[in-house]
């Protein structure tokens, strides 16, 4: 308990960059994106699924608990979800 008050503490007063991201939460978010149709689309198609666990970019956005609440609940944040996933693929 102390460990999560702390990490949440450094979380908040420390720049990002020094941090790191958040896997379980960033796994759980995806565990409870696929169980959406359009979402397990996208991640059985092997060049996206590499995004999920190796862009930092992609991880970054999944690890927001409002973002994903947006993706499962917004068509049109699906939409720019999917460019945004297009575009870090051709990267």
């Amino acid at each position: 308990m102390l460990r999560d008050f702390l990490d949440f503490f450094l979380r908040l007063n420390s720049p990002r960059m020094f941090i790191g991201l958040d896997t379980k939460t960033i796994d759980r978010h995806i565990q409870e994106l696929n169980e959406h149709r359009w979402f397990s689309k996208i991640y059985e198609d092997a060049n996206y699924r590499k995004l999920f666990f190796t862009n930092v970019h992609v991880r970054r956005y999944l690890e927001s608990k409002r973002r994903v609440s947006k993706l499962i609940n917004n068509p049109y944040a699906r939409e720019k979800f999917i460019i945004f996933l297009e575009k870090q693929r051709k990267r």
